[in-house]
């Protein structure tokens, strides 16, 4: 009993020991590349974020889970920029089309992100492509076109955050604002009216990694010089986050890994004791075959034994008895007397044709006395019966 006791202290011990090293051990690095402004891990946009105020002194900053659509329908912006900065830009014809407005009022859009919708790409005629080559760790120079923006020394970033550039450029409608060292395009503009639209393949130069990279905060703030000075700032969060509807409990669940192991678990351990409890409670239920209905059986039976016996009286008489039960149940009639005027009531109150009524009750009378009767008069008196019953009212 005492080894089992130091067992078990010394195993509670190891058990804190063990948690307390997981709750304080380094944290690693997160290089998910979201883009969200409220993250601080390498590839968020938090610097960007909160440096925006000071590049754009005079302009509101507005963050905007909406669609392009949504957020510029039936809205009248002036003098503002319109700032897209994710993995995947997505637009639609509709989209595109406010978008248009809105730069031909001389408002401004600029885009980095690694890919767009195929309906931007080719209504823009714009292909994308990337040159990363895993040798070169020290990653492709870039620079500007404009000679007052560009540098004495190309720039260049380590893991391939400017490897991206554009292979196929409508040259008619776009002006190229910067190259790589092979001379492919890695910055446009498209003009729109009096505003225009800025396109950056490489969003990840927009990075807090980057920014907190001298020469990447030189070249940020050089590429978002290109936007004028505005009254207000538009940042789109539709393509990071969602729409507003997208925002739930299990979302912040799934963005934190401890978080969502957690519920993974609870929801495991939860299924594995239903399941487990349904196997110890829950008895076999027995297989109970419904009662047949015997019904036909029993007619087809007593119809067996009244034809072997052959009786055709005693089946005579008793279809008269049940025939002459109806008339008393139905029609109120006496029918101890099937004369004349028996007749005539049955005709009245049953408004049945008086050649079968009268057939069908001096076929009665005629059988009542018979000793022997044949198969032909039996079944002639059937039909006749029948025959009431269905005319009958």
């Amino acid at each position: 009993m005492k080894g089992l006791r130091w067992y078990l202290i010394w195993s509670a011990i190891l058990m804190v020991g063990y948690l307390v090293a997981q709750y304080y051990k380094p944290k690693p690095t997160d290089w998910t590349a979201t883009y969200l402004k409220e993250d601080k891990i390498p590839f968020g946009t938090y610097i960007l974020y909160e440096e925006l105020g000071e590049i754009f002194p005079n302009a509101k900053i507005t963050p905007s889970r909406l669609p392009v659509y949504n957020n510029l329908n039936d809205k009248e912006f002036v003098n503002t920029n319109y700032l897209f900065i994710a993995g995947r830009v997505s637009m639609d014809k509709y989209d595109y089309q406010e978008l248009v407005k809105y730069m031909e009022k001389g408002n401004n859009v600029f885009i980095a992100a690694y890919e767009l919708s195929e309906f931007l790409t080719d209504t823009l005629n714009l292909t994308m492509n990337s040159v990363y080559d895993y040798a070169n760790k020290n990653g492709t120079p870039i620079n500007f076109v404009d000679p007052a923006l560009k540098g004495e020394r190309d720039y260049i970033f380590n893991k391939g955050l400017g490897d991206q550039y554009f292979s196929k450029v409508d040259t008619i409608r776009a002006s190229a604002l910067g190259r790589n060292a092979d001379g492919e395009v890695n910055f446009v503009k498209y003009t729109y009216g009096k505003g225009g639209l800025y396109i950056l393949p490489s969003p990840q130069l927009l990075s807090n990694y980057n920014i907190l990279n001298p020469s990447g905060a030189i070249y940020i703030s050089k590429v978002l010089s290109f936007l004028p000075d505005a009254k207000q700032i538009i940042w789109d969060e539709n393509n990071t986050k969602g729409t507003i509807d997208d925002a739930s409990v299990l979302r912040v669940l799934f963005k934190n890994d401890n978080l969502r192991w957690a519920y993974y678990l609870a929801i495991s351990g939860l299924l594995i004791f239903v399941l487990f409890e349904m196997k110890r409670r829950q008895r076999i239920i027995p297989v109970v075959e419904p009662l047949k209905n015997t019904s036909v059986e029993f007619v087809k039976v007593v119809g067996k034994v009244y034809y072997q016996q052959r009786d055709n009286r005693d089946i005579a008489q008793k279809k008269i008895t049940y025939f002459l039960e109806y008339v008393r149940s139905n029609y109120r009639l006496k029918t101890t007397l099937l004369d004349e005027e028996f007749i005539s009531d049955l005709v009245l109150k049953s408004g049945i044709n008086e050649d079968i009524v009268r057939k069908l009750i001096e076929m009665i009378n005629r059988l009542k006395g018979a000793v022997v009767i044949n198969d032909d008069a039996l079944i002639q008196l059937h039909k006749l019966i029948e025959r009431f019953y269905k005319q009958a009212r």
